[in-house]
Formats: structure tokens, sequence, C-alpha cells
């Protein structure tokens, strides 16, 4: 089957103008073919086009590629995945002094490891993640290495990168164009801002309202801090570029060896279950979110940086990627309905919905309650007259520039005796999911919602 470029381009403008995202770059590589459009524009101040080569920021996407990088210290027999850390880094050391011992770099790329993103002000300079490194020897533990899964937006590759420029004797950003971006013929793909060319960089934008539509982001950039697990720019065709290595064993497009195909094997395969299993998918591999479509295994890497979003989504049985990249947004319902008009045009399995609540489970509601929190994020779940609710305090800067209150309500409706659907609380939003688990002592030890998890603090 052959896409519908027109349909699918009218679709996807109606789409950005529904949710107010001014453009969106669209890659699609299916059975080693590649096409590829632009819809919208990269800045609704100058209204200038979005085109194929435009440049978006990638966030945790970026996740991705530091640990092709690091699969290739694997395959050179420099490091072990289930060796610890200190075997590389001497120094390693966080508050617990077990924890300390016992992390790997595979807990660093399942995010299992644990360890708070207490790593202070590292600075701007291309040391950053060996003072991440430094900055850590107070980190308290969220939970134990290896009990359960909890998303490190910065610290967990980090740490892998600093590994990589002990072992190449050099910073991430130079390892990174020496390792992936030259050998796989990348021109558009950098990881640091100031590398990036401005007159094709996409603009970041946030919504406040429908109505007032679009601003253009006061962040411009992420931190250097998010360096390895956040900062990389690029185009969709050059985001595809990554996905032809995995469906192709571990190759790029202009046929140079990235890593083995056993390494691409062990990323793909190595696997912990997520908590939350609906949002993203139930399982993370190492580098990527293992998705089930229909019965079909999809892998996939996402990013969000303050303004700007990227997806990918890699179907292997289907010789199949599609990348999506937007300067608005979040919006999982708009990736999902972008996707669903390619894949439907593929004759492919289309995006599985949310399950449906289950109006039959009856819920002891105290065991769910309580406070749930880290650093710069609190949830308080509290039952009301037989119905669980979950209250988000969020910042009061972030409240007063989206013009919200610095507390949001949500219902939460069980689908199990651990999952819950969170209903929007106004148009921007859509419904989430949350998990609520592991009730060693009674009650619930944890609460994780968009990959990330927090421990009861009450």
């Amino acid at each position: 089957m052959t896409l519908d470029i027109p349909r699918i381009r009218a679709r996807v403008a109606g789409l950005l103008a529904e949710y107010a995202i001014p453009s969106a770059a669209i890659g699609v590589l299916h059975d080693g073919e590649l096409t590829e459009f632009a819809v919208g524009v990269r800045n609704v101040e100058t209204r200038e086009p979005a085109t194929t080569d435009t440049v978006y920021q990638c966030g945790s996407m970026t996740k991705t590629w530091t640990a092709l990088a690091f699969m290739q210290l694997v395959d050179e027999g420099k490091v072990g995945l289930d060796e610890p850390v200190r075997a590389y880094l001497p120094g390693f050391a966080v508050a617990d002094p077990e924890a300390s011992a016992q992390v790997t770099p595979r807990h660093l790329l399942n995010h299992t490891n644990g360890i708070e993103e207490a790593y202070g002000d590292p600075g701007e300079d291309e040391d950053v993640c060996a003072r991440m490194v430094e900055n850590i020897a107070d980190a308290p533990q969220v939970f134990p290495p290896g009990h359960t899964h909890g998303y490190s937006a910065a610290l967990g590759y980090a740490i892998l990168a600093r590994i990589l420029e002990v072992h190449d004797g050099t910073h991430w950003d130079d390892i990174m164009r020496h390792r992936l971006f030259d050998p796989m013929g990348l021109t558009s793909t950098n990881s640091w801002h100031e590398q990036v060319d401005e007159a094709r960089a996409a603009t970041g934008h946030l919504i406040r309202s429908l109505e007032e539509g679009p601003l253009v982001t006061p962040v411009r950039h992420l931190p250097r801090a998010f360096g390895p697990g956040g900062n990389l720019t690029s185009t969709s065709r050059e985001v595809l570029a990554m996905a032809h290595v995995f469906l192709n064993k571990g190759t790029a497009p202009n046929g140079k060896r990235i890593v083995s195909a056993e390494s691409i094997q062990k990323m793909l395969n190595s696997r912990v279950p997520v908590p939350d299993p609906y949002m993203f998918g139930p399982a993370w591999a190492l580098g990527l979110i293992i998705c089930d479509w229909q019965g079909e295994t999809v892998y996939a890497t996402d990013g969000s940086t303050v303004g700007q979003n990227a997806r990918l989504r890699i179907l292997p049985d289907s010789n199949t990627a599609l990348a999506l990249l937007t300067n608005g947004g979040p919006r999982e319902s708009f990736s999902h309905a972008v996707f669903n008009e390619i894949l439907t045009d593929l004759g492919m399995a289309t995006v599985p919905d949310l399950p449906a609540p289950d109006t039959t489970l009856n819920l002891d509601l105290s065991r769910y309650e309580g406070v749930y929190g880290r650093p710069g994020a609190r949830y308080e779940v509290a039952a009301d007259d037989g119905k669980l609710y979950l209250t988000l305090f969020l910042d009061p800067m972030q409240a007063a520039f989206l013009h919200k209150p610095d507390r949001i309500r949500y219902e939460l409706l069980p689908v199990s005796e651990t999952h819950f659907l969170m209903p929007p609380a106004d148009p921007l939003e859509d419904t989430q999911a949350v998990a609520l688990y592991d009730f060693t002592n009674g009650s619930a030890r944890y609460l994780h919602t968009n990959c990330r998890v927090h421990p009861r603090q009450r």
C-alpha cells in the first residue's frame, strides 16, 4: 500500500489547527522507502513555513542516541551492562552505600537505578556530566536499585555519558559527533543548541488557551545538564536514520555499521515492567519503550522540551518507522491521530485506545489515600463521597504563566486494583493514566504517572 500524502497533509493541517500546534514534520520509513513532509510554521510570530529541513528539539529521544553510543562500548568489550558503575567511575557514590556499590549501566539504561535527581547546579560548561556525578554524593534513593521503574530525566544518562567521556577522553558532544553523527552521515543532528543553524530551527510554543493560541516559549532550550538525556536537535529524516539502525540490525542508511546485531537485540529484548502500562507502554528496554499495538510489538522513543516534542515509533515486524516532530504540545491524542492516519493508509495496526474504567470494582479507597512526591512534584490522593481524587500541586510560577490554579483536582477512575484513568480538567489536556501500587505495608507505596515514580510521603 502507498501513502495518500495530500490527504494526510490536509488531515494534519486540520489537527494542528484543532490542537493549536504551529507545525509538524513527519517522516515514514516503510520497506526501506522514505516519505517526509512538513505542515505549518516554525514560528507563529515570523510565520516562516516549516519544511522537511526544519530542525526540531528532540528532548528525551536523545536518550536512545546516547544508549546507542554506550552500546558501542559494550561491543568493544570496554564495559559490561551488569558490572557496577564503580568499575568505570571509581569515585561514584550516592547517599546509600549499597546503592553506590550496586547500580549498573543496565539500571541507568532502563530507569531502575532509583537515584534522586539531586545533582545541584552543574553549570553550562562542557564538564557538566563530570560535575553531575560529583554532585550526587548525598543524593538519596527514591527506591532501591532494580525495585521498580522510575524515569530519570537527566541524571541516569548523564552518568552513562560520563563513563563514555572517561573512556574516550573527550566530552559528550564530541563523542556523539565522532561515534554517531559523522559515521551515519548526519549533517542536521546536533547535541547542543549553539551548534544549530537558527535559520532552520523551529521555535517552541506553549498554549494557555485555545482562544489565545500558541505563544513563543520563554525557555528556548533545556539546561546543559539534560544533554545526554534531552538536548539533541534533528530533522524527521535523520531521526529515521536512527530508526533504520534498529530495523537493520545495527546498520545506518549509508551502510555503516553503528552497533552489532547482538547489541540491537539486547536493546530491544532486555525489559523491565512499567507500573503504568497504558500511556506509553508496558515495559522499558535499553533506551526504548515497549508498546503493544493489537499484538504487534512496537518500540518507542519520545521527548519533550519546553515547547517542542518528538515521537518515534519503530515496528520491526512491518519494517516500518514513523517520526513526528512538533513545535507545540505535547498532546498524545494528537500524535495518535497523526500516526493512525498513516498506519491506516499502510494497512497496519493502529495505536490502541486507553482501557475503559471498570465500574464493577469495589476498592478500599483508604489504601490509596496519601501524599506522594519528589522534589518539585507533589500529588495528594484522597477519597470523597465514595470516589478517589488526585490533586496536583503546580509550581506557582508555572501556574501563573499558564493562567492555571496552583492546585488542580482530578477524579481517578479505576481500571484495576492498581491502575486508574485521570480524565482531563480542561480542553488542553488528554486523559492520563496513574498507577498506585506496592501494598507491602497495606497502603500504596508509590504513585507512577507520566513514567515518573513518586514514593508515599505520608
